[in-house]
């Protein structure tokens, strides 16, 4: 059986070695380790094999016996012996390729959760920011100092990233004038010459009160012209005009747009990857008149 555990111990020689003789005496294997370093305690994670029957309480016995504290643990698979400075390389390696999948790549890489488990208040939140957008992961065990700085320098890589994207691509050579805005309703479209080159449209959601839900496509012909922020923007007025307390868009996981475009908005929001979709929420309490 193995597990992946996490304890805090003196920063004093010999707490290892008690942790380790403990082990051997209870002949738990220890197959994996890490050292998140603090000003007075240590965090240590350990990938332990333990004997047939185990379970979560007995493995946190035996680490509280050895003097851990605030220890958690759970079942694992050996997955997670895997090299730890692999999975960085490879982390940075996707959201390089894909830099909309940054919330996907941080959970897995901290072994945590998007979304909150149901209920569990006991989770501990790490909140990175990639230009004005939150992302959140969860998980039971607290995240160290050590992975905040993790989690912030993969962000700033996110945040590179984005910036090449906002160098402007030519422009395709599209006859008309600059698009204008009209608003209809729930509907917005961009209209040049009489036809519409984009559109977007709200709609309350069924399920969650307050939240609506935001369709956008913009032409692509039109595409890279700031046309879908400007649709971003407008429909966002309209959302809080109508009393709603945030705004919901779904897209493909592989949209490399999306970012870009809620950024170019000036907008704050919330990004989600789950499977092939990409979830933003976009509180609009502030915008309420």
């Amino acid at each position: 059986m193995l597990w992946r555990v996490r304890a805090t111990l003196p920063d004093r020689p010999g707490a290892l070695a008690a942790l380790a003789t403990e082990c051997g005496t209870s002949e738990v294997n220890i197959l994996g380790f890490q050292i998140f370093p603090g000003v007075d305690l240590v965090t240590d994670e350990l990938v332990l094999d333990t004997p047939a029957g185990w379970s979560s309480d007995d493995v946190a016995a035996l680490v509280a016996r050895s003097g851990g504290t605030a220890v958690s643990c759970a079942p694992c698979t050996e997955a997670a012996l895997a090299d730890q400075p692999t999975r960085y390389v490879q982390a940075a390696r996707a959201v390089l390729s894909a830099p909309a999948g940054f919330p996907d790549v941080l959970a897995r890489l901290f072994d945590a959760e998007a979304e909150p488990a149901t209920g569990e208040s006991t989770q501990d939140v790490l909140d990175v920011t990639v230009a004005s957008v939150l992302v959140q992961v969860r998980r039971t065990a607290p995240f160290t100092a050590t992975e905040h700085a993790r989690a912030a320098a993969l962000a700033g890589l996110v945040d590179d990233v984005i910036a090449r994207q906002h160098v402007p691509p030519p422009v395709p050579a599209v006859s008309g004038s600059e698009p204008e805005l009209v608003a209809e309703g729930e509907r917005v479209d961009a209209v040049v010459d009489g036809a519409s080159v984009g559109g977007a449209a709200i709609r309350p959601a069924l399920d969650e009160p307050d939240v609506w839900v935001l369709t956008l496509t913009v032409d692509p012909a039109w595409r890279r012209r700031g046309i879908g922020s400007r649709l971003l923007a407008e429909t966002v007025r309209l959302a809080a005009a109508h009393g709603a307390g945030e705004l919901v868009l779904t897209t493909r996981a592989d949209n490399q747009a999306v970012l870009p475009m809620v950024l170019a908005a000036g907008l704050r929001g919330r990004i989600k990857m789950s499977g092939d979709r990409l979830t933003v929420r976009i509180p609009l309490a502030a915008l309420h008149r």
